[in-house]
């Protein structure tokens, strides 16, 4: 895009952009006035029902560039049960949930029915609102295709198909599934697709379903934004050096640290790092895949509202999440894949604003971060010394004792193992002197007591051998010795066990 036409388009207001009265005035209620660069480009050509190829970094407004022209065209027309007017494809629940609180928010003036297909939630539910018939129908593409399969869904209707995040969805695995749902749409719908990267499958994608799209790019691709000041910091490589320096980063950013994102790779770090915070008595959250919709849900609005200030999180809250005022980004961990790194420091620096992200890096991490390096274009600056001036001192044993993965074992403790099995493979791998001395000792304990149990298990069965070959036995003391114990009182001969009721069979005598 020119200089001129990008200055032109920053000149431009909603009210330029050809949007209804009724739209324009739910815009102006929610405090903007002047549409962001995707905004003012992919809009107009929106309204004029042209395919839209939408190319920006995240955080630039890109849900509003789809969101906005939408409501205004469905202004017209009439839902019909199970057959939405229109359809918008997400990767991630928390995004489609998003998009419906853009629809909420943007649609006060309107009686626009919209129904969200995401999973966690009842079937039941969604089926009673596709029943109603649903003018936007928002969904994460697995759901959408099981309610398809089921037979409650018809996409014969849909005249605007929007498919956001492509990038995502192409790392998430969905590609295949919206090349299917693409050709279950009429050939003749708009479509509207976005994406921040342009990866080739990406390419490929779009000429196969776009019909001569207008493109509309306002950053180049895989770029981060200029307001975010990026940073790498070195670290040991045990989890408890990198627990260490993120918690020293968190206190020397504190006087600016608003709120701030921790992106780890694995969910079994979020949890491990989640714990760790809390425990060092840090205000935290943590958000990943296997947790439940409401959870979720639940942490996002928490940490949006400021209830918490550490929100721990996976790559699932490094994608279009709305938060617009997040001062700080912190990779705990290098992201393996060049581009999760652009989308999870865009969280921060959004709408103008200014932020800070740091990515703690370790010896292992180098090529990660040349692949970063070279995707964004530019070198990272060292917050305080690269890997090459790693030292002892870098390796911190703040953590270290508590029993943890990946954490040392304590001195002098045995594993679950070695308690099992007693202290000779402490010896057998080299244990102390003290523990090798114990060894014969408690093995001769041992010997002893095993001795002892055998000596009075051979006793006892020489007794009742003795007692069973003994003439004149009686039927009652036969089987008194069968239950092990006989009660009798001094003066009577009755079974006290039974006490007045002892049963007439167990008193007759036995043959001898």
């Amino acid at each position: 895009m020119s200089s001129d036409t990008q200055t032109a388009q920053e000149a431009l207001s909603f009210t330029d952009l050809g949007l209804s009265p009724k739209v324009l005035s739910a815009v102006t209620d929610a405090g903007y006035t002047q549409p962001t660069p995707i905004q003012a480009g992919a809009i107009p050509h929106a309204l004029t029902g042209k395919d839209v190829l939408g190319i920006a970094q995240t955080g630039t407004g890109k849900t509003a560039a789809f969101v906005l022209p939408m409501i205004t065209r469905l202004e017209k027309g009439r839902a019909r049960a199970r057959m939405p007017r229109t359809l918008i494809l997400e990767p991630t629940r928390e995004l489609a949930a998003q998009v419906e609180e853009n629809f909420v928010k943007y649609g006060k003036n309107h009686k626009l029915t919209v129904a969200l297909l995401i999973g966690g939630v009842s079937f039941d539910d969604q089926e009673r609102k596709l029943e109603r018939g649903a003018d936007v129908l928002i969904a994460t593409p697995g759901r959408l295709l099981d309610h398809f399969e089921r037979g409650k869904l018809l996409l014969t209707g849909v005249d605007i198909l929007v498919i956001d995040e492509a990038d995502r969805m192409l790392d998430m695995g969905f590609i295949p599934d919206i090349e299917r749902i693409c050709k279950l749409i009429p050939f003749t719908r708009q479509t509207l697709f976005f994406s921040a990267t342009m990866p080739p499958e990406i390419t490929k994608l779009t000429e196969q379903f776009l019909h001569a799209p207008v493109r509309v790019e306002v950053a180049k691709a895989a770029t981060t934004a200029s307001t975010v000041t990026q940073r790498l910091v070195k670290s040991g490589s045990k989890p408890w050096d990198k627990r260490a320096v993120l918690r020293r980063l968190i206190r020397e950013e504190e006087d600016g640290l608003k709120n701030a994102i921790i992106f780890c790779n694995r969910k079994v770090e979020v949890s491990e790092l989640f714990r760790s915070l809390v425990k060092h008595d840090f205000n935290a959250g943590a958000l990943h895949g296997d947790m439940d919709q409401r959870a979720r849900m639940t942490m996002l609005a928490n940490f949006r509202d400021g209830k918490l200030k550490l929100l721990v999180a996976s790559d699932v809250a490094a994608r279009g999440l709305d938060i617009p005022d997040v001062s700080h980004v912190f990779n705990y961990d290098v992201p393996i894949h060049a581009e999760d790194y652009v989308h999870r420091i865009g969280r921060t620096g959004r709408a103008g604003r200014s932020g800070k992200s740091f990515t703690i890096a370790t010896k292992s991490d180098g090529k990660y971060i040349d692949a970063i390096e070279k995707l964004i274009g530019k070198s990272i600056e060292w917050h305080d010394g690269d890997l090459s001036t790693l030292t002892a001192a870098d390796e911190s044993e703040d953590d270290a004792p508590r029993r943890g993965r990946g954490a040392p074992r304590r001195a002098g403790r045995k594993d679950d193992g070695e308690r099992r099995h007693g202290s000779r493979k402490a010896t057998a791998r080299g244990g102390d002197a003290e523990t090798a001395e114990a060894v014969p000792a408690e093995a001769e304990g041992r010997h002893s007591r095993r001795d002892a149990i055998r000596a009075d298990n051979a006793e006892r069965k020489g007794a009742e051998r003795r007692g069973a070959e003994g003439k004149g036995t009686g039927h009652k003391e036969r089987g008194a010795a069968h239950f092990g114990r006989k009660h009798r009182d001094e003066d009577d001969d009755k079974v006290v066990g039974f006490g007045d009721d002892v049963p007439a069979f167990m008193l007759v005598a036995g043959r001898v």
